[in-house]
């Protein structure tokens, strides 16, 4: 059985065989993070054998530590230790690409037909649901993240600070890892990483980059390869920060979406829940570019679509620039598209610059990546932060018109009944939201008919 297991690991991979997985992964990585980096490693270290669990599992955790979408970032990571540097950009481009696309044309017909009545029903029948999908993954998360009352206790400061004062995001963020730096040196235990991503004991054969394969060339640390790939970075970012100063000012809608979604880009610590409400502190309260409702409705398709849930900025950024009319009143999908690809490229630029720098010195240790106390205290203030999205979306649900107005009784049992399925009886996200579109459909049709 071993001599067969030995025999069956591909010697290379050829880099179009990479390209149509990349392409594949990028079509059908639904599911969130767990989901999509339960297919890698399906297909990666069980099935195909491009690379060994322990390997594996080490990428992952120095992914986990990084902001940013740390299933788009494995796959950039794999790709990069496969095929260098072109690997990356193939596997972290098509691992987003597929979803850009979809959003942008799902994005473009909720703009245009958003009005209607089937699709205005479909939505009416999504937002409760989103609702109880973000109040899951506040458990989600929380269960893993609050071993301790230290961890509980920062988590409960994280919302009473933004439910309460509207702390902006990146204070709660700074207050969390300073909490975790004071909290680590006096109390070490208590904020200790939880490891959760398994040991890397299992294995399913010998694999192409396995646990004593050495270390590519193109792997290893180098100080001027660390500087190129810096340089590079800082052009990718300045030419079209540069242009769209030029071309609009610093205050045009485009620039600011650069600006800001390159801050949203080194704040997602925790996964695309922890920095929504960031998201909407500054694309619906400070700029404007969408309304709460829309907020809602923008969760509800990056939710429904293939790749990272940050995607929803494609969301953001489409209707920003619909609305705004960038190019003008005669060209609002255009700008409204192109608006899409900008939060996108200032979103997830920063995560192919991780990768290709950090990479190399990860690497070169071989050592578990550890979450830091900073970290660990993060990731609690995210568990209060998510809360208060749950609760800010639930407002908006269940009083459309605001507490002077009537209380909405159908969105209620809607949301109920998707908590009921998510947490008794563990359906998917897709199943629940395709269950509550549907039932909005029916009760917008009855309403018609009576």
């Amino acid at each position: 059985m071993r001599v067969e297991e030995e025999a069956s690991h591909p010697r290379s991979v050829r880099f179009v065989d990479a390209f149509r997985f990349w392409l594949k992964l990028g079509c059908i990585s639904f599911g969130g993070p767990a989901g999509q980096i339960a297919i890698m490693h399906q297909e990666l270290v069980e099935r195909r054998r491009w690379i060994s669990e322990r390997r594996f599992l080490h990428a992952l955790n120095y992914c986990m530590l990084l902001p940013g979408p740390e299933a788009q970032q494995l796959a950039t990571y794999i790709g990069w230790l496969l095929h260098k540097t072109r690997g990356a950009l193939v596997a972290g481009v098509l691992f987003v690409l597929p979803s850009l696309l979809l959003l942008v044309a799902l994005s473009w017909i909720y703009m245009a037909f958003g009005n209607t009545p089937w699709v205005a029903g479909l939505f009416y029948g999504i937002k409760p649901a989103v609702t109880a999908i973000v109040l899951h993954a506040a458990h989600r998360i929380g269960t893993r993240a609050l071993r301790n009352g230290a961890l509980w206790l920062v988590a409960a400061a994280a919302f009473l600070a933004i439910f309460a004062f509207n702390v902006p995001f990146p204070l709660i963020v700074g207050g969390a890892a300073l909490a975790g730096i004071v909290g680590g040196r006096l109390a070490p235990a208590l904020f200790k990483s939880g490891g959760g991503h398994g040991d890397g004991r299992k294995t399913y054969g010998s694999a192409l980059i396995d646990d004593d394969t050495p270390t590519p060339e193109h792997a290893r640390f180098r100080w001027p390869r660390l500087a190129r790939i810096v340089v590079v970075g800082a052009v990718l970012w300045l030419l079209p920060m540069g242009w769209m100063f030029a071309a609009w000012g610093w205050h045009g809608t485009l620039t600011q979406m650069g600006w800001f979604f390159t801050k949203a880009a080194l704040l997602t610590f925790g996964g695309a829940y922890a920095v929504l409400p960031y998201v909407y502190q500054g694309a619906v309260d400070g700029y404007g570019w969408l309304t709460a409702p829309q907020m809602i409705d923008g969760l509800a398709l990056g939710e429904t679509t293939p790749g990272p849930l940050i995607m929803v900025v494609a969301f953001v950024g489409f209707v920003g620039g619909y609305v705004k009319a960038v190019f003008g009143p005669d060209a609002l999908f255009l700008a409204g598209a192109f608006a899409a690809a900008v939060v996108t490229w200032f979103t997830f630029l920063p995560s192919f610059l991780f990768i290709l720098a950090g990479g190399p010195l990860v690497e070169s240790t071989r050592e578990d990546v550890k979450f830091t106390a900073p970290l660990t205290a993060i990731t609690a203030a995210v568990v209060g932060v998510i809360l208060n999205l749950a609760l800010f979306f639930g407002y908006h649900v269940l009083w459309p018109k605001g507490f002077d107005g009537a209380f909405d009784w159908w969105s209620a049992l809607i949301v109920i009944a998707a908590a009921i399925a998510l947490f008794r009886y563990r359906q998917g996200v897709v199943t629940v939201i395709a269950a509550a579109a549907v039932t909005g459909l029916l009760l917008r049709m009855s309403n018609m008919l009576l």
